[in-house]
């Protein structure tokens, strides 16, 4: 009796020692998937979170649609904004509209522009325009140019190619 009472200890003393490591695994993937729900992962299942964690998630979900939507990403679902985070967005979505004009970027729309947005876009690619013209560029568009700033423009210069003979056979 003495070898299986032995035994028995020290099964008891074994599992008793290992149980920090089963609550420590636990624990990790309690941490893992509460990470991977604020980070909006597949992996995420909300079933295992407590009331403070869907919390903590939502308050994440909601920066995170806001980031997007300020940023012009396909994920952003307007519908989840407050009154007040709408109305900032249209002012973001404007302001990131005029750069990308600006900038010559496909996702311009024109029409969105307003009549003080169009004309100082005008402006600045009519200066790069006469800029480009006035440094010999390629893409400049002399048709574009007032006759004064035409006439400031040395004409254009026709190069002859200079064959150079001396790799020939």
């Amino acid at each position: 009796m003495k070898v299986n009472n032995r035994r028995l200890l020290w099964a008891l003393v074994a599992c008793l020692g290992s149980w920090h490591a089963l609550v420590f695994a636990q624990s990790t993937d309690n941490k893992q998937n509460l990470l991977a729900c604020k980070n909006g992962w597949e992996a995420c299942d909300r079933s295992k979170l407590t009331q403070s964690e869907l919390a903590e998630v939502a308050v994440t979900d909601h920066v995170r649609t806001v980031s997007d939507c300020r940023s012009g990403l396909e994920s952003c679902d307007h519908s989840k904004l407050t009154g007040p985070e709408a109305t900032a967005l249209v002012g973001a979505e404007r302001q990131r509209n005029f750069s990308d004009c600006r900038d010559g970027r496909e996702t311009c729309d024109n029409s969105k522009l307003t009549g003080l947005e169009a004309g100082a876009l005008a402006i600045a690619e009519h200066t790069r325009n006469y800029t480009a013209c006035l440094e010999g560029h390629s893409h400049c568009d002399r048709s574009q140019l007032t006759p004064f700033e035409a006439g400031a423009i040395p004409p254009e210069r026709h190069t002859i190619p200079r064959w150079d003979f001396s790799e020939a056979d």
